[in-house]
């Protein structure tokens, strides 16, 4: 949902003339489907990394709007929260350039980012939920100033008529309501794309799903919310909780989140947006002036605006995208179950593992969404985010099985094959996936490393449980800077 839109009251005229619009976008996406209309022949990858903005203490720092003056560069943009930022990488072919090459640029951007943002007092932290953000953090007061945030913010109240409850059992407990969504802000993630071809849209989207809770065992980096130590991953069910547009009565009837992980394999890609129309409300019924068949019969391309945007009010962890670039439409699936960080070596790490893995569960002759239950896929994502890298995960095959053993002895030679197929080297490829592996051997990973950190500094410091916190943020930027991958973080 990354257009501005305008601060606005809606009417019920719009919501019909929005509906209306959005099956009229449905049907031109249909036709355009049987016509093999989209670009497939130079398939790229993409990524968008969330950061939280400290100052220089480590506690949260309201300046998104003076950081961004300060870059002043168009692949950065607002966030929900004024503590929040994203940078979208430029698209590239996933084996350009050197084995370095897609590091070098992405580092080079957040060192650049990071020195404009230290003229305003402020730094960057790409970590999943950061440790020192405190409830009093994430008032109204913290709505991004982008208008499009706080028009979501009325739509997902009067929605949903009431606070919103954040409830999450973990190592401690945490019971509390929220009256803004900007508690979806403690969320910053690493969302990866990949561009498809309608015909492999569904094999690529099913491979997804299937390994996300693999995903966030290897990945998990955030265990601390609100001072609180909860789940490995506790981004998980905060962004499914903060979201949240239901009421209870309405949960018990049934009546599916807009945080979904869904609720079946799929045939086509058709069969997700079909399913946005069908299920979920506007949010933001804004209609373009565009006709989309009219557009289409004209040997143009088509926006589809109502139906783009809102799929970007649907908040599935992997996310189908229709886009128009160069005057050609394409297809992405967008991977957005990871936090943001550790380090950039740790994120091109995970995107190696999502790329290769994907690829090569497509090409395996029997498909292991056709040996699998869906809502096995979606009970691994939870499991995973509960308990990391020591979670037990179902695999067909293995039965229930500890997620490193899972990655060591199936996976990981799955996702060097699936790189090799896309013309990847050994010698590009051991360096990445190397480090899921020693991840695996070690145990360790961002959450891991936060949790030790942090009982370190409280049981030896003798300070305030805050102050540990505090201090533990502050160690993992300056290791965060020295790019080496978490797990060889040390603890002292």
């Amino acid at each position: 949902m990354g257009r501005d839109v305008p601060a606005l009251v809606f009417t019920r005229d719009d919501r019909r003339r929005y509906r209306n619009k959005m099956q009229q976008c449905l049907d031109t996406f249909a036709l355009m489907l049987r016509e093999a209309r989209f670009e497939s022949e130079r398939p790229q990858v993409g990524l968008e990394i969330e950061l939280n903005l400290v100052d220089s203490t480590g506690e949260p720092a309201m300046r998104s709007s003076d950081v961004l003056e300060a870059i002043a560069d168009p692949a950065w943009s607002s966030e929900l929260g004024r503590f929040n930022l994203e940078i979208n990488i430029p698209p590239r072919r996933l084996t350009a350039g050197g084995p370095d090459d897609w590091e070098q640029e992405i580092r080079d951007a957040l060192n650049h980012a990071e020195d404009r943002a230290a003229e305003v007092g402020a730094h960057l932290a790409m970590i999943g939920i950061l440790p020192t953000l405190r409830q009093k953090d994430v008032g109204e007061s913290a709505l991004s100033e982008n208008p499009r945030y706080r028009l979501l913010n009325e739509q997902v109240f009067a929605a949903r008529g009431e606070d919103l409850r954040i409830s999450v059992d973990g190592v401690d407990r945490l019971r509390t309501y929220a009256d803004t969504i900007t508690p979806e802000a403690a969320c910053t993630s690493t969302q990866f794309h990949l561009q498809v071809s309608p015909e492999e849209f569904a094999g690529y989207w099913n491979a997804a799903q299937a390994i996300a809770g693999v995903q966030v065992a290897l990945a998990a980096n955030s265990p601390f919310l609100f001072g609180k130590e909860l789940w490995r991953e506790t981004r998980i069910p905060l962004f499914e909780q903060a979201t949240d547009t239901r009421p209870q009565e309405i949960k018990v009837q049934g009546v599916r989140p807009r945080v979904w992980f869904g609720e079946r394999w799929i045939n086509s890609v058709f069969d997700l947006f079909e399913e946005n129309v069908r299920y979920f409300p506007a949010l933001l019924p804004l209609c373009e002036e565009e006709d989309p068949m009219e557009t289409l019969e004209g040997g143009d391309i088509p926006q589809l605006g109502e139906l783009t945007l809102h799929n970007g009010t649907i908040y599935r962890w992997n996310r189908p995208v229709y886009a128009v670039a160069h005057d050609k439409p394409h297809l992405r699936v967008e991977n957005r179950v990871l936090p943001a960080g550790p380090t950039v070596a740790d994120v091109l790490a995970n995107g190696a593992f999502y790329y290769g893995l994907t690829r090569a569960l497509v090409e395996e002759e029997r498909p292991v969404w056709s040996r699998m239950s869906f809502s096995a896929a979606e009970e691994n994502l939870h499991t995973a985010a509960r308990h990391g890298i020591d979670a037990r995960l179902y695999w067909p095959g293995m039965g229930e099985v500890p997620v490193a053993e899972l990655v060591l002895r199936r996976l990981l030679p799955l996702a060097h094959r699936g790189l090799e197929q896309s013309g990847m080297d050994a010698a590009w490829r051991e360096p990445l996936l190397g480090i899921i592996e020693q991840r695996c051997v070690t145990g360790r990973n961002g959450a891991v490393w936060q949790a030790e950190m942090f009982h370190h500094i409280d049981g030896t410091a003798h300070v305030t449980h805050h102050e540990a916190l505090r201090r533990m943020t502050q160690q993992y930027i300056a290791f965060m800077h020295l790019n080496a991958p978490a797990h060889t973080w040390p603890v002292e």
